[in-house]
């Protein structure tokens, strides 16, 4: 068995209140579970406005593919207009 993570640190500049960051997040979480068939949850900074930190996770008996499904994963973030990739970790166990 094959776990692999990330957790992606982001700044989301246009948030002005916690409702904007949660439609952001929500957003983001939703399509990213949709698009990859991972686990996505917001696991720290709830109550900055403009910061959010999201960890992913996907479980498969090959760790080529987890490695892979994660880097699109990020690639994915990287390219929401709402959110700035600030840093990522990938952890394959």
């Amino acid at each position: 068995m094959i776990v692999g993570t990330v957790e992606i640190r982001l700044s989301l500049r246009d948030a002005r209140t916690l409702k904007d960051k949660r439609s952001i997040i929500s957003g983001l979480k939703d399509r990213v579970r949709k698009k990859f068939n991972v686990s996505v949850a917001e696991v720290g900074n709830q109550d900055i406005i403009q910061s959010a930190t999201l960890a992913v996770a996907q479980v498969s008996n090959d760790s080529r593919y987890v490695n892979g499904s994660l880097d699109k994963v990020v690639e994915m973030v990287k390219r929401c207009p709402a959110a700035r990739l600030v840093d990522y970790t990938i952890e394959i166990l």
